[in-house]
């Protein structure tokens, strides 16, 4: 599957470094990294997982389409755990926000607030910036 990836963009001449390997590596945590939600990476997990678990079963369809799918089943499920884990670094779960760790932002008056004044900054040891 990785050098199919790579193939897609060139392939490599003689003596040259074939990328196939980094590509196999660094592609699905990349993947996870760009698409990080945690409800569609389980379903690319899961249906990883189904492609694994499930393989001589597949395999003995004798479909050209399904051969191909199992040739990625590995990718499909690091791709799948790596979105998950990105989604919850993210806090997204099919492109809704989850509040898991908190914030880390202060509630703290802007210029535009009513208790934007000196007296309040003085009072909480706040610089006054403008």
């Amino acid at each position: 599957m990785p050098q199919t990836i790579v193939d897609q963009y060139g392939v490599p001449d003689y003596k040259e470094l074939n990328p196939a390997t980094f590509t196999a590596v660094s592609f699905p945590f990349l993947f996870g990294v760009m698409f990080g939600d945690l409800g569609h990476g389980s379903i690319i997990f899961m249906f990883g997982l189904i492609l694994i678990l499930w393989k001589d079963k597949l395999e003995a369809t004798g479909d050209a389409t399904i051969k191909g799918v199992l040739k990625g089943r590995y990718f499909f499920t690091m791709m799948g755990f790596f979105a998950c884990y990105a989604g919850i670094l993210y806090n997204e779960f099919f492109s809704f926000p989850m509040n898991l760790f908190g914030s880390c932002y202060a509630d703290t008056p802007t210029y535009l607030d009513e208790t934007f004044t000196s007296e309040y900054y003085n009072a909480h040891n706040t610089p006054l910036t403008y």
